[in-house]
């Protein structure tokens, strides 16, 4: 269990609440020991003197009349143990600290109680006469007292706690836009340039940014109209060999087939290369259900002699997909799991209603792919085992990736355990963000 955040806004909200803690801890203690303390030290000292006074040398404390006297000028009585206890000892609260200052002052053990009102009611019992209990009550003393210092302290905590919240999110906001832009750019979506603001440091990271955002978009362009362009060329001349082969005499129509072959497969590779840089962006998301998809793939395979593919489809929502680019990805992986696989293929979907994911998987019967190998098999012009029969300009994986990539999904290589390979392709069930990177 993690309990300290990660993310620099999370540690800075922290940082401060464990500063303004220990501000507010220290604050509370030195007004408890610099005001408080010295303010109930000083009351007990005059409480302790008033005592001291009722047992002058020669002063009768057990006339009546005395304590009227006491009574009328400063409001002390001066009661029995049964009296006190008629006028409220039993519920007046026994205080420790003030007992031991009062034991000193006194020079004999005393029992200090305070009984909370208005006015504040101190019981004494002094050492001179244990017998005895004198009631002092005390205006301008309550519990309330000490309120207005704690509602000031939390008052300053929550709001320097929400101002340093505020601060800390203000200067946390370019760095999410600066992480999503990011995201996007590294899925092939170049986002607007974005807004240059927050502190001098963030701005400079977000110019630096935008220019390397434009950089990598005119790269991708330039790319692109070059591979395009070659591409367009190659297939003049391919035409051209091809209608020669035509004027070959009957005898030699194996070197006719053969080379009508190789411009089968160049066409192929071209193809490959234009979908490469096309991306498929132009088209727009549709709502449809994956099911489908896989149906009408499946049923144009199915044309094919000596393809067998077993369906096992779960029941999934619709989703938000391109729906060529999406049966070109389907298309891509039945074709490599026939070519370089078995006969026989397997294809199943799964919605998993906790993560909100939905899945498609194709898997064949071949020899798998080394382990090593599976790693680096989505990299433009890589090529798996030779023992599948690879062939090709390695673009095929790359292409899927790519769209997969667009869709804000994952694609996975896994051998199977009874043999064979399976490539399993995961999507979510909302893709707004797709639609705006579109």
């Amino acid at each position: 269990m993690r309990l300290l955040p990660k993310s620099a806004f999370g540690q800075t909200v922290l940082l401060i609440g464990l500063l303004l803690l220990i501000n507010q801890v220290v604050s509370y203690l030195s007004v408890t020991y610099y005001f408080i303390r010295p303010t109930y030290q000083q009351i007990n000292h005059l409480l302790a003197n008033q005592v001291n006074v009722i047992f002058l040398e020669g002063l009768d404390h057990q006339d009546p009349k005395l304590h009227e006297k006491f009574f009328e000028a400063t409001g002390i009585q001066i009661l029995s143990e049964a009296e006190a206890r008629k006028q409220g000892l039993d519920q007046a609260r026994h205080y420790s600290s003030l007992s031991r200052q009062m034991s000193t002052r006194l020079g004999g053990s005393a029992d200090v109680r305070i009984t909370p009102g208005a006015p504040y009611l101190f019981w004494v019992n002094p050492p001179q006469d244990r017998n005895l209990w004198i009631t002092i009550p005390m205006q301008g003393l309550g519990e309330t007292d000490i309120s207005p210092l704690t509602i000031y302290l939390m008052v300053i905590g929550v709001l320097s706690v929400a101002g340093g919240w505020l601060f800390v999110r203000r200067l946390n906001k370019p760095l999410q836009a600066l992480q999503q832009a990011a995201l996007a750019v590294a899925r092939g979506n170049f986002p607007p340039p974005l807004k240059e603001e927050g502190s001098s440091e963030i701005m400079a990271v977000t110019r630096a940014f935008n220019q390397m955002s434009r950089g990598i978009k005119q790269l991708e362009d330039d790319r692109a109209l070059l591979t395009a362009g070659i591409s367009h060329d190659l297939r003049t001349p391919l035409t051209r060999i091809r209608l020669a082969t035509e004027m070959l005499p009957d005898e030699q129509a194996w070197v006719r087939d053969g080379i009508n072959h190789d411009i089968e497969d160049m066409n192929d590779i071209i193809d490959q290369f234009i979908n490469y840089v096309r991306q498929d962006r132009q088209e727009k998301l549709e709502r449809v259900n994956l099911n489908s998809l896989i149906d009408d793939v499946v049923r144009v395979r199915n044309i094919e002699e000596n393809h067998q593919i077993d369906l096992n489809l779960a029941e999934l929502p619709d989703l938000q997909l391109r729906k060529v680019a999406i049966k070109r990805v389907l298309d891509n992986l039945i074709e490599n799991a026939f070519r370089y696989g078995s006969r026989h293929i397997e294809i199943s979907s799964a919605y998993d209603k906790k993560r909100k994911t939905v899945s498609f998987s194709v898997r064949d019967q071949g020899p798998g792919i080394p382990e090593d190998q599976i790693e680096n098999l989505f990299q433009p012009f890589t090529q798996g085992d030779k023992a599948r029969g690879s062939l090709g300009s390695g673009l095929g994986l790359a292409i899927i990736k790519r769209i997969v990539d667009m869709h804000l999904g994952s694609i996975s290589l896994t051998n199977h355990p009874q043999g064979g390979l399976v490539a399993r392709v995961v999507l979510p069930c909302k893709l707004e963000n797709a639609a705006k990177h579109r």
